[in-house]
């Protein structure tokens, strides 16, 4: 099977479970591309990484976001999510307690912030704020795309907490390096 085969040569693509082509342009498309975009940086994250338990909180988030591209790729799909749609698991509330648990779990080893802080620090910190400000774009695409179309209440919560845990990630990142918090003061 090629990689190329020529479908979307006029600017349409198609949807799981739809019959016609929409726009490249669209905002499920864009959606679902700005989702790819976060896993692609989550994966230069990992490839700067050496901690074991960065890397698997990361591998299942990116596991996460597959599964919320094939959801937000679907035209309709099932308002029960509990359902598996098209074999992937669909993101729930207790997917975004994983991550709450996550967040909580680093942020006890970190000193409390006064300020906002500057991105930086290791490389995989830097990368991981840059993930968290790419993660807020998405985040924004989907709640712009749920304006016209139903989305999960708990992709939209996923999202939410999956910006917070990769800020909380960077910090933690920089902590572990013996890096201090470069703080911003107006």
């Amino acid at each position: 099977m090629k990689i190329y085969t020529k479908k979307g040569d006029d600017g349409k693509t198609g949807l799981l479970g739809a019959s016609s082509r929409v726009s490249k342009s669209s905002g499920r498309v864009s959606a679902y591309g700005d989702v790819d975009e976060l896993n692609s940086v989550l994966g230069v994250v990992r490839s700067e990484n050496k901690d074991l338990k960065l890397d698997e909180i990361l591998e299942k988030v990116q596991r996460d976001l597959f599964s919320i591209g094939s959801e937000l790729a679907t035209l309709t799909p099932s308002s029960d999510p509990g359902e598996r749609l098209y074999g992937f698991h669909r993101i729930t509330m207790n997917d975004v307690q994983r991550l709450e648990y996550n967040i909580d779990e680093a942020e006890e080893t970190l000193i409390p912030l006064a300020n906002f802080i500057l991105p930086g620090g290791t490389k995989a910190a830097s990368f991981l704020h840059v993930a968290r400000s790419v993660c807020r774009r998405v985040e924004r695409g989907v709640v712009a795309l749920g304006e016209n179309d139903t989305i999960s209440p708990a992709i939209r919560a996923y999202l939410n907490r999956l910006s917070d845990l990769l800020f909380v990630l960077a910090r933690e990142s920089n902590s572990q390096a013996g890096i201090t918090d470069n703080q911003w003061a107006p």
